[in-house]
């Protein structure tokens, strides 16, 4: 894989991480509200009942993330 894709896979799934980081701190905040969380790929309503599904996928991410930089940077 080229560098600059990698590159640019590992920037949006940096913004997607923000994006569920973001949206996980506001329902531990207020429970009783919903959120809107866009990650620039998909666009949702979430509340309190989704937080379980919210940081499973904020885990994926992490994972995609290390999974990523350790193909752009073999070594290190």
């Amino acid at each position: 894989m080229d560098s600059t894709f990698l590159d640019e896979r590992i920037q949006a799934t940096q913004a997607a991480i923000i994006a569920y980081e973001s949206v996980i701190d506001a329902i531990l905040a207020d429970p009783t509200k919903s959120y809107r969380l866009n990650t620039g790929q998909t666009d949702q309503q979430v509340t309190q009942y989704d937080l379980s599904q919210l940081t499973s996928a904020l885990d994926s991410l992490y994972n995609r993330l290390a999974t990523l930089e350790a193909r752009r940077d073999p070594s290190g």
